[in-house]
């Protein structure tokens, strides 16, 4: 007797594009930043094409805090908005399968960029992005970032994909 195997296909669709955890070691060689602008410590989620959830620790031990602001320590809003560029990178590279090319992501755009409240040292800043728009070269991103699911953040940001600069 022949047994025919059924499957689920929301399932199996699920499981050939979800991804995570991912430790700082694939959060590395996904992207070329290295301390002290290395932003993204870990990977909850990700969802290729789709979105990703990732975790930015925020320690005292950050050197932005020595001088933003001493005996009021918050984490610049900028670097936020880097934090989330840096987790659409992760999502861009694993999506695209750039991953090991030595292609970048850069920057482009940031579009309606808002901040709700302050990101002090000590807690654990959730970083959500979705894809907006992908194409081959050019991707647009949409940010949330939050902490104790707070919103303290969010923005809407473009990303080109190319090659390193040349030597």
């Amino acid at each position: 007797m022949t047994e025919i195997a059924t499957t689920d296909t929301a399932a199996n669709a699920e499981a050939k594009t979800g991804m995570g955890p991912l430790d700082i070691g694939r959060v590395m060689a996904a992207l070329p930043h290295r301390y002290p602008l290395l932003l993204v410590d870990r990977v909850e989620d990700l969802i290729l094409d789709t979105s990703i959830t990732a975790i930015k620790a925020v320690s005292m031990n950050e050197q932005f805090f020595q001088g933003h602001f001493p005996g009021r320590p918050i984490m610049p809003g900028v670097l936020i908005v880097e934090a989330m560029a840096q987790a659409a990178g992760i999502l861009a590279v694993e999506s695209l399968g750039l991953a090991g090319s030595g292609k970048l992501v850069y920057f482009m755009a940031i579009d309606g960029a808002k901040f709700r409240k302050p990101v002090e040292p000590g807690v654990l800043l959730k970083l959500e992005v979705t894809f907006v728009q992908k194409r081959s070269a050019v991707c647009k991103f949409a940010g949330r970032a939050l902490v104790d699911g707070q919103l303290v953040a969010e923005a809407n940001f473009t990303a080109m994909i190319a090659d390193p600069p040349k030597a």
